[in-house]
């Protein structure tokens, strides 16, 4: 039996799944959780480690929990940090729920830090008030830990690691389950509704605050089974990740700032005196002033000075952080931490409705994969795990289709080995340096400073690569596959093929990217372009992309008729 569940991972082919959830994140968590009871659920997670964004997010969860605070105020706070483009329905919905689903949350078993035995709130970029709950610097960890707990004892989910989702399954306009890579094996699953929990794209960029599997999958999933993508172009750099040479990157919360923390240049002064809100305005707004400090002053990081804060606060409040500062050989209490910006968040993602549906019947998405209208042009603080439970619990009330698919039980199936191999010698050392090589581009022609001539040389060169990656037949015979096939693959080529997936995915997600930065000529929120650097009323709208049509605007208008109008 697997993880005190009813089910027996052999049963995942002969089950006639309910529903599949993609990514065992915060949202891929919580979405198992409020989905209905009587459902059969397959939770499949591809990492075989307990690894995920949501893990490592250290600052907290926003929602309205004190007197002097109110569900309006959020709700301005979060417009006003979207630079224009939130949907207000979807602002509205989150900044109502919030509350309730920390009290749900309470109930499972989360503790977050609490002060004279109240709810302990911090303050963070571009809040009004201190709405952020936490468990010390260690929200993400602890709210994943509670949910897997949970999750771990729900009869009616299997949760499966180290299983790969490698395509959606549409039929006649209808989601009808999942393609996997399984160990050695590539097959088809069969269920009435999927839901991408996949998270976001931050490792598409050299620096980033992100995990390695953050590399925009579920984008590229969507988009190939003919979801909407929309706003892409909308990534938020977060300003403050540690710097250090041959060190990887690791995020200090903003919550350092919303206790006392400044950022000081090369000699000494403010970098962000100029700004409304200085040390606390939004991240776009930092990170932006962060990088022309840098340019000019020709060095590779800022300051982060925490000596205001007392040495008990500190201490208490953030000790992951300066555990890992200490570890690398940093005494933050006694010198200024070094930190520049990274990438850190996508606004943008896969477009649903309020029920969490894309324009694919039966394909949901959760998470920072979605694009739910509600971070708008740039994220407010802190709103994004809360998101994920919000839209999560709106899979209460999931419509699922019938199963009207092939049928492709045991006696249907043909089994067959394959023996390809990628095509380049090098092999696998040839496409991890290519994906590096990606991630190297997209950080320089798409990262906190953009441009048109960076941007279309980018965006020709990853499409020429892409179109060029195609070709490869292993890669083929994953597009190719018929329902009826099992393919199994010798260990190398098992290995080949991951990082072919993984270049092909990243390919696709930055070259959307690209077409989406390129495509809107302004500069907003998370997306700054120095030959377009002022906002433009024309450009108060939301980009949208699908397969087989050119890149559009939508409206900010009211999501109720989505997805019919689309």
């Amino acid at each position: 039996m697997d993880l005190n569940t009813g089910f027996n991972k052999n049963d995942i082919y002969s089950t006639n799944w309910d529903v599949i959830v993609i990514g065992a994140g915060a949202a891929g968590l919580m979405s198992s959780l409020e989905l209905p009871s009587n459902l059969k659920i397959l939770l499949l997670n591809r990492n075989t480690s307990k690894r995920s964004s949501s893990r490592w997010a250290q600052g907290g969860m926003a929602a309205v929990t004190r007197i002097e605070d109110s569900e309006d105020i959020h709700a301005n706070d979060t417009i006003k940090a979207g630079a224009g483009l939130c949907d207000l329905e979807a602002v509205q919905m989150f900044v109502h729920s919030a509350p309730r689903l920390v009290d749900r949350l309470l109930k499972l078993g989360m503790e977050f830090d609490r002060t004279s035995g109240k709810l302990s709130t911090t303050l963070e970029a571009a809040h009004t008030h201190r709405r952020v709950l936490h468990v010390k610097d260690r929200t993400g960890k602890a709210l994943v830990d509670v949910l897997n707990e949970q999750v771990d004892q729900r009869g009616n989910v299997l949760h499966q690691r180290g299983i790969r989702v490698t395509q959606i399954w549409v039929e006649r306009g209808k989601c009808s389950g999942v393609q996997v890579l399984d160990g050695p094996a590539l097959r088809w699953i069969k269920a009435k509704a999927v839901v991408l929990a996949t998270g976001g794209g931050g490792h598409l960029f050299a620096n980033t605050t992100n995990p390695t599997q953050a590399a925009g999958e579920g984008i590229a999933l969507a988009w190939r089974s003919g979801a909407c993508i929309e706003d892409l172009e909308f990534f938020q750099f977060h300003p403050t990740a540690l710097k250090l040479d041959n060190a990887p990157s690791f995020l200090i919360s903003e919550a350092v700032r919303g206790e006392g923390a400044v950022l000081v240049d090369s000699f000494g002064e403010s970098p962000v005196a100029h700004l409304e809100g200085k040390d606390l305005a939004s991240r776009d707004q930092v990170s932006r002033a962060l990088f022309q400090a840098m340019q000019k002053q020709k060095v590779d990081h800022i300051g982060l000075d925490v000596k205001s804060i007392s040495v008990e606060d500190v201490e208490a409040r953030f000790p992951s952080i300066f555990q890992r500062c200490r570890e690398l050989g940093l005494e933050p209490l006694k010198e200024a931490i070094p930190v520049a910006p990274s990438a850190h968040y996508w606004m943008g993602g896969v477009a649903t409705n309020l029920k969490a549906q894309t324009n694919v019947k039966g394909l949901f998405a959760i998470g920072e994969v979605a694009c739910t209208g509600l971070h708008g042009a740039n994220r407010l603080a802190s709103n994004s795990l809360m998101e994920c439970l919000v839209f999560a619990n709106q899979m209460r009330n999931i419509e699922l289709n019938d199963f009207i698919t092939s049928d492709i039980s045991g006696n249907n199936l043909s089994f067959n080995k394959s023996d390809l191999r990628f095509s380049k010698e090098q092999g696998t050392s040839y496409l991890s340096k290519e994906i590096e090589k990606l991630r190297q581009l997209c950080w320089r022609e798409a990262g906190v400073d953009r441009s048109r001539k960076g941007m279309n040389s980018a965006l020709v060169k990853v499409k020429q690569d892409y179109q060029n990656l195609l070709t490869e037949p292993l890669l083929n015979l994953v597009f190719s596959q018929s329902k009826y096939e099992i393919h199994e693959f010798e260990e190398l080529a098992r290995r080949d093929l991951n990082l072919l997936l993984d270049l092909s995915n990243r390919q696709m997600s930055s070259l959307l990217m690209l077409e989406a930065c390129l495509f809107r000529e302004e500069s907003r929120g998370g997306h700054f372009r120095d030959d377009f650097p002022t906002s433009v009323p024309f450009w108060q709208c939301h980009t949208r992309q699908m397969k087989g049509k050119n890149i559009h605007t939508r409206p900010i208008v009211d999501k109720a008729g989505f997805p019919k109008n689309l």
